[in-house]
């Protein structure tokens, strides 16, 4: 192969991610050419919040859409903008070595947040946590790149902007972070940190080629929190959490923690379960979120079709 294509985003954040995937290519496949081709996705395109766009899958779709039609022959992503559901001719070939996937706090601290605080972010999941643990905070949707985003916590117009710890990280901006706030506060978003490599299942000489980047553990937790993430049923605007990571039972052995809630964060379930098969974790974990836990009666959950997630 004289060239391999890696389709992206054209966000400077998306850039990065793929030019990471490249750099990484690279050093292990020494004669490899490697180019970076950009596609504009609808999310980039539009203002609407990610709730009336219809979700995550907005940034993903035409990225994929790319390889369909041999415009690429590898798709990056940010993990966590997947739909749970793939499509079935296309696999996750290789996810790199995890970045750390807390959120954090731009403009203030979670302490010095003030009452009535204006909490800039787009996300269900993100706003029900922080609204669980702080009822009097208001929020407004925010979209746009991360520059602007970051620039809304800084600028004094809201009382801080939410942002994903692994984003800054990459774009050497961790000297702006305020607060980072811990999963016991904020569980993270599946696959929030983690760079999602595909290619399309039949192409075996690519999947060989993005295997020698693959991470085993950063990829066993992504599979299980999009495990999780499919067997709730519920849609990608709803909020759900789920944080994967090495277990007390030796290698290969793994943690998931999940959390429903309802959208205006006053009924929020969590549980946490342990195992060796990501697939099976992650539709266990669900099981007991929904069932035991009572998840299932939280309006957006435990719909007949997974597919929608």
């Amino acid at each position: 192969m004289p060239v391999l294509r890696l389709a992206t985003r054209g966000s400077p954040l998306a850039l990065r991610q793929a030019e990471s995937v490249a750099e990484r290519l690279r050093a292990v496949h020494h004669e490899l050419e490697v180019e970076v081709v950009v596609v504009r996705t609808q999310g980039d395109i539009r203002t609407e919040s990610l709730d009336q766009l219809g979700g995550q899958g907005i940034f993903v779709t035409e990225v994929e859409a790319a390889l369909g039609d041999d415009r690429a022959d590898v798709a990056v992503h940010s993990a966590k903008d997947m739909p749970s559901v793939m499509r079935p001719d296309l696999c996750l070939a290789a996810v790199p070595p995890r970045a750390d996937p807390r959120d954090a706090l731009v403009g203030c601290t979670l302490d010095t947040l003030p009452p009535g605080g204006l909490i800039a972010t787009g996300s269900a999941r993100r706003r029900a946590q922080l609204a669980h643990v702080r009822p009097d905070l208001v929020f407004t949707d925010l979209r746009g790149n991360m520059e602007r985003r970051v620039s809304r916590g800084e600028d004094g117009s809201v009382s801080a902007v939410v942002v994903a710890v692994a984003a800054l990280e990459r774009l050497g901006w961790t000297d702006r972070l305020s607060d980072v706030l811990e999963p016991w506060v904020m569980l993270p978003q599946a696959g929030q940190g983690a760079i999602a490599v595909q290619c399309r299942t039949e192409d075996t000489s690519v999947r060989a080629l993005l295997g020698a980047i693959d991470d085993e553990g950063s990829h066993r937790a992504v599979r299980a929190e999009r495990a999780m993430l499919a067997a709730v049923g519920g849609s990608c605007t709803v909020p759900v959490a789920a944080w994967a990571r090495g277990g007390a039972g030796g290698p290969g052995h793994l943690r998931l923690d999940g959390l429903l809630a309802s959208a205006d964060g006053h009924q929020v379930v969590r549980a946490a379960r342990e195992g060796d098969d990501p697939e099976a974790l992650g539709s266990a974990l669900a099981r007991v979120l929904l069932s035991e836990e009572g998840g299932s009666g939280i309006e957006g959950f435990g719909a007949s079709d997974p597919a929608t997630a």
